[in-house]
């Protein structure tokens, strides 16, 4: 998928003075799971209006997009139609467990806030995120630990069926094979229904032992986490 950043034009930006509410500033976001894949992120400093996701809250459509099937084509719309300074997979693919991706834009009075959302893959509508950090306007590093989020659209059935489209049962095989998963078939489903329809901590993934059975294709002793699952740290200059 190809790296597309809205920012302040750069042509503007060296031309004109600088104000001095602005900053530059820097972004890294590490995968910290053992098997788990991070799809396309988008990240971006907004209004104090602007959201991706709120805990508590029933999903968009649009965050439903991203945590069955990884698309974060609607979240971006909606985000720049609030202004919003949006950068859009930043790691060009998945971010792989163990890895890292860096990204800079810059901070203005009008947006003063920062979201960050991807889908955990495989899971069925699991997501990492954080909604609505403030901003940092004094120079120096800052770091954030982010947990795994349950859209709460989709029942966490574990299921490897090549699922992933909007309202669709089911998920994707694991892009890693870790320890020859995406070869586990035959699971029954360890959900049928979520009790919590809203926006909320993910419970993490279950999994088995039994590669062609069991309730889960997907393996207990890869695939499961605690959160956190992933580091952020801003640099502000």
């Amino acid at each position: 998928m190809k790296k597309s950043i809205s920012m302040l034009a750069v042509l503007s930006a060296l031309s004109a003075p600088v104000m001095a509410a602005e900053h530059d500033i820097t972004v890294n976001l590490t995968n910290l799971t053992n098997a788990i894949y991070f799809t396309p992120v988008v990240a971006a400093a907004h209004n104090d209006s602007a959201y991706i996701f709120r805990s508590g809250m029933a999903a968009s459509q649009n965050l439903q997009a991203l945590a069955e099937g990884g698309s974060i084509a609607g979240v971006s719309t909606d985000l720049q139609a609030s202004g919003a300074n949006v950068v859009e997979n930043p790691a060009e693919g998945l971010l792989a467990p163990g890895a890292s991706t860096m990204f800079q834009f810059i901070k203005d009075d009008n947006n003063k806030y920062f979201s960050i959302a991807s889908m955990m893959l495989p899971t069925n509508d699991g997501f990492v995120g954080a909604d609505s950090i403030k901003l940092p306007t004094t120079p120096g590093t800052y770091t954030y630990l982010l947990n795994a989020y349950d859209a709460g659209t989709e029942a966490n059935d574990e299921i490897i069926n090549g699922g992933g489209a909007l309202g669709a049962a089911g998920i994707p095989k694991d892009p890693g094979a870790a320890d020859g998963v995406s070869d586990n078939s035959g699971g029954t489903g360890v959900a049928t229904a979520d009790d919590n329809t809203s926006v909320h901590i993910h419970r993490g993934v279950q999994g088995d032992n039994d590669a062609t059975g069991g309730t889960s294709d997907l393996t207990n002793h890869v695939h499961r986490w605690l959160n956190p699952v992933a580091k952020l740290v801003i640099t502000v200059k």
